[in-house]
């Protein structure tokens, strides 16, 4: 009985991992799209980099909360909160990793891409680990 348990929550992990990648591959893309807007209408990059951070951010909310983590119970502003409180934590370490990769990557053609990359994925990493056992966790 306890293997059958195991087999269910390695095949729950793995479904809220797949789910979560591709959500987090749309709020990428929100993301980068306005961070690339953004630059090219001549804002300050740390300035674009936090609005489309905030623009992701809560993109991923809904979605995650609608299909990521469907099964979490809701525990409404209480639920809120801890996502923002998370997210709050994550704009700094993902404005924050852009802005160290960008002063020491060198200067080339695509350093903006790979900061931004960099800072995502060190962002993500935090967010899904967070999210499923602290914001979305299952009763």
């Amino acid at each position: 009985m306890a293997e059958v348990r195991d087999d269910a929550k390695r095949a729950g992990l793995l479904r809220q991992l797949v789910r979560f990648v591709l959500v987090g591959g749309f709020c990428a893309l929100v993301d980068s799209g306005a961070y690339w807007l953004l630059l090219q209408a001549g804002l300050w990059v740390h300035l674009a980099k936090a609005i489309s951070f905030v623009l992701g951010t809560t993109t991923a909310y809904f979605l995650n909360k609608r299909f990521t983590f469907a099964d979490a119970a809701d525990r409404g502003a209480g639920q809120a909160g801890g996502f923002a409180l998370l997210y709050t934590v994550t704009f700094f370490v993902n404005v924050g990793t852009n802005a160290l990769m960008l002063a020491v990557l060198p200067t080339f053609r695509g350093e903006y891409a790979v900061a931004w990359v960099i800072a995502q994925g060190v962002g993500t990493t935090i967010n899904f680990v967070l999210l499923r056992t602290v914001v979305f966790r299952t009763p």
